[in-house]
């Protein structure tokens, strides 16, 4: 089976018009197969691109890309419940379920599960597939050793992100808002000052995570190009990239030509390091080390012998 390309929801609390017109991109222009559609950090977000969500999606849609659609990766009231059970109910496919409580509110009908909802072991994975998950997408921190083992067990198509900052952390309280001084119900919107998260930094001035509203993110950005090969190998079969505010469009093309045998992942490593030249790569989580490292090729293969 041929590699799945999937363009995750986007994290941050961009724009509305500049989302609308980044997803029109995608449609048009981007090699990927699934396109991620929702809010997955803040439901206060929501209302800005709501009504953009129809014309994004049958614009998608009619460039014959799969559409899923991102629930919450924190439900905390009724409020952002009811918006749940409205996404279930207009969701033109499936739904990637990011927080547990979703999962109720889906009721055994088919889903995804999204990387917000932690898969360790066979034994989590086949529980979530018995309630009704048709495909996982794993938590960027599971090594790859225990990813080869989840895909060579699974009955379900599993997916890894491969490009990102990779998200750590949800939380009730905003940190954006508290940055500012300001509380979460007067946050005054503090995110959209920060298209790929507000840069955290040691007392040394080292870069150490990113802020995201009520998002922890890593510092670091994931980029996962060397080990696409043997995590197709494993039987790993989707691909994610977590939108940045580079240019995403040239990003999935340097992807797929990694994929498809076309393009050396060290030459692809050099040209996203130009499309995205403030984030710095890291793949430590898929080598078991610290995941702000970016661990060498020549290193990569001693780690995995």
């Amino acid at each position: 089976m041929s590699a799945k390309l999937v363009m995750g929801p986007v994290l941050f609390h961009w724009p509305a018009e500049t989302l609308r017109d980044f997803y029109f991109r995608i449609a048009d222009e981007a090699e990927v197969d699934t396109v991620c559609v929702g809010e997955v950090v803040c439901s206060k977000r929501m209302p800005f691109f709501k009504d953009h969500m129809p014309e994004v999606i049958q614009r998608l849609q009619r460039a014959g890309k799969e559409v899923v659609l991102s629930s919450l990766s924190l439900m905390s009231d009724k409020r952002e419940e009811a918006a749940m059970r409205e996404l279930i109910a207009l969701a033109p496919g499936l739904v990637e379920a990011n927080d547990v409580a979703v999962l109720r509110e889906l009721g055994g009908k088919p889903h995804m599960i999204g990387p917000f909802i932690n898969i360790y072991n066979e034994d989590a994975l086949g529980y979530l597939v018995r309630g009704g998950a048709v495909r996982a997408c794993l938590n960027p921190e599971v090594p790859g050793n225990v990813v080869n083992e989840l895909a060579q067990r699974s009955t379900v198509p599993l997916e890894v992100m491969v490009f990102g900052r990779q998200p750590l952390a949800i939380s009730a309280r905003c940190f954006h808002a508290r940055a500012e001084g300001r509380t979460k119900d007067g946050c005054q919107f503090a995110c959209n000052a920060d298209p790929d998260g507000r840069v955290v930094r040691t007392i040394e001035d080292v870069g150490f995570l990113a802020l995201n509203g009520c998002q922890t993110l890593s510092y670091t950005c994931g980029n996962l190009v060397h080990e696409l090969a043997p995590l197709q190998q494993a039987g790993v079969e989707r691909f994610r990239l977590s939108p940045q505010s580079g240019d995403m469009v040239a990003t999935a093309r340097i992807f797929r030509a990694v994929l498809d045998g076309k393009l050396a992942p060290a030459a692809a490593v050099e040209q996203l390091s130009v499309l995205h030249p403030d984030l710095p790569f890291a793949n430590g989580f898929y080598y078991a080390e610290p995941g702000h490292r970016f661990v060498q090729p020549a290193a990569a293969e001693a780690a995995l012998n």
